[in-house]
């Protein structure tokens, strides 16, 4: 990758780099400080529109306040993929396709040459930008967002997703500020693809439901496992994919799945909002089983192919916390890295580190821990705004005391916890969280229900003191964003957030992270000597997590949740019982 014949405006002050996903699902907005993350967020939280993909303009606008400078003060723009590489891969599925899928190419072209194609001249306009403007590839975005905020200075890159610009798995190789592609695999083969299928056949809404696949796998057996993996999927012993696209119908059509699936599999795919059986149960544990064997697969490749100790994850199968804790236990001589935010939103991230390293050729330093050191990236509202918002809603409101909130949490209260800036990625880490305690057996039921507003099925994560972890889970520890599952022998203690197959999907907390959620733990431990409480994103089912102390207010009215932590005021359900119209005003959401 060639170093571009740049400087920054003036020397004498800050680079700016401002990375941009957009256009396809979770598009995100991060901004680079002399190659630190000082701002990240996804458009979603601002709009309120789940998954949003319109340019993330109110995320820029965030990060531009955020460091109190304008557009024009940024020194380059990077995309997170090239376009007219994207383009051609459309074109040449329609012509290998032809003349069937011709409305699906007749929509994908009205997209594409009013605005896709010319993303640059769209993004200067909303931006009022006149600098340096570049593009990254998709599976680069993805490949520097892991390598780059890993602690490793030599390591083994695995993407995994749907598709970018027509790469849909690639092994990459970092060492240093450096990274080499060594293989990649294309459309339409696809194990992101293949996940998002079948998540597709068990009733789900792709590109969105995904975890909600995962979460329903422990509820069944993989009893069809080997019928899968005759009909729909099979791989090489270096994990290297090929689909019977005979059964799939995403490259023509506006299904996942073609009818002759439904013919092989015995049924056809499950309505929305249907009632759950036993058999979507097996074919979702049947389908995670298959997609852990061969994320495996791909991984030991990669290792071995680069000769390096260490992986890094990226790319929307990374997000599976399932298969990743699998491999964890796969790998034991093996460092693995996921980043966090390993989905598209990630590869804003990503592309600006592509930037700063790939284009630029700055120097980079490792250190054991990660230098990612939180991903509480996003706005900040202080106290004066915070306060403004309860005073202008004529809320009844009071200092916040750890020990009256811990004590509603010990008397099976669920508690709205709202404090300091938001979590970049798709899991809320104690900042835009909701939490109640683990220790009812009835608890998940409650707050799928009367709080989440969701399927009962849906697991919830706990969150634990990182010093006591050891005692509470095994495997993977520490596991400080979400991204892996341990075990837990301590279900008849905790039985609210351990899933069906003994397993939970873990955050850990050091004091250093997140004092305030550390310090509620320890005085939770006092009382109950449990230093764990079930930790789920702050919002309702189709609803973006909550970014604003409104949008937390709102869902904390329109719920049954009965404490509002919000910064360091605490509200009671039983002090408000007259809410104004405006908080009750009912929003309305997509369901995902």
């Amino acid at each position: 990758m060639p170093c571009l014949n740049w400087e920054p405006k003036n020397t004498q002050f800050n680079v700016y780099i401002l990375g941009i996903s957009a256009y396809y699902h979770d598009s995100a907005a991060c901004l680079l400080k002399d190659g630190k993350i000082v701002f990240a967020a996804q458009e979603e939280r601002f709009t309120r529109k789940k998954h949003d993909d319109s340019f993330p303009i109110n995320a820029v606008n965030s990060a531009l306040s955020s460091e109190g400078i304008e557009a024009s003060d940024i020194d380059l723009v990077i995309f997170y993929e090239k376009p007219f590489s994207k383009f051609k891969r459309i074109i040449d599925t329609y012509a290998r396709n032809s003349p069937r899928g011709f409305w699906s190419f007749r929509r994908a072209m009205k997209a594409w040459l009013g605005t896709k194609l010319w993303m640059e001249d769209e993004m200067r306009k909303i931006l009022g930008y006149k600098g340096t403007f570049l593009y990254a590839g998709h599976h680069e975005s993805h490949a520097a967002s892991a390598f780059y905020s890993s602690p490793f200075d030599s390591a083994a890159v695995l993407n995994m997703d749907g598709v970018g610009e027509s790469s849909t798995t690639s092994i990459w190789k970092g060492n240093g500020n450096q990274l080499e592609a060594i293989e990649e695999q294309h459309f339409p083969h696809s194990l992101g693809l293949f996940y998002s299928a079948f998540t597709y056949y068990c009733g789900f809404k792709v590109n969105s439901g995904e975890y909600k696949l995962m979460g329903l796998a422990p509820y069944g057996k993989p009893v069809y496992a080997d019928l899968i993996k005759e009909h729909f999927i099979s791989w090489s012993e270096k994990g290297e994919i090929k689909l019977n696209l005979s059964h799939y119908n995403y490259e023509t059509g506006s299904r996942m799945l073609h009818s002759r699936a439904y013919t092989t599999l015995g049924r056809p795919p499950r309505k929305p909002e249907a009632e759950m059986d036993a058999f979507y149960m097996d074919i979702a544990a049947s389908v995670q089983k298959v997609t852990e064997e061969i994320v495996i697969a791909m991984s030991k490749y990669a290792l071995k192919t680069t000769g390096t100790n260490a992986i890094c994850l990226a790319g929307g199968v990374a997000l599976n916390c399932k298969a990743n804790g699998e491999l964890f236990e796969k790998l034991e001589n093996s460092k693995i890295w996921v980043q966090p935010a390993a989905g598209d939103a990630g590869g804003a991230v990503g592309a600006a580190l592509v930037a700063w390293y790939g284009y630029l050729k700055k120097q980079r330093e490792t250190t054991n821990d990660s230098p990612v050191d939180h991903v509480y990236l996003g706005p900040d509202f202080g106290g004066a705004t915070i306060e403004a918002e309860l005073t202008r809603h004529q809320l009844t409101f009071h200092p916040m005391e750890m020990s009256v909130v811990a004590e509603a949490l010990e008397n099976k209260k669920v508690v709205g916890w709202f404090q300091g800036r938001m979590e970049f990625g798709p899991r809320a880490l104690g900042n835009r969280s909701i939490l109640a305690s683990p220790l009812y057996v009835d608890m998940k039921t409650h707050v799928n229900r009367a709080i989440k507003k969701r399927e009962g099925f849906r697991p919830f994560a706990p969150v634990v003191k990182e010093d006591e972890a050891n005692e509470w889970f095994s495997g993977q520890i520490p596991t400080r964003y979400m991204l892996f599952t341990v075990n837990s022998d301590r279900k008849s203690q905790i039985p609210s957030c351990i899933h069906e197959d003994g397993t939970a999907r873990l955050q850990t907390v050091r004091k250093d992270d997140n004092e305030r959620l550390y310090e509620l733990l320890d005085t939770f431990e006092k009382k109950t000597g449990c230093p764990v409480l079930i930790n789920t994103s702050f919002n309702v089912r189709g609803e973006p997590i909550v970014c604003t102390p409104l949008d937390a207010i709102r869902c904390f009215f329109q719920t049954d949740m009965d404490v509002l932590a919000l910064g360091n005021y605490v509200l009671f359900k039983t002090d408000n019982t007259n809410p104004s119209e405006e908080l009750m005003t009912s929003q309305s959401y997509e369901l995902d």
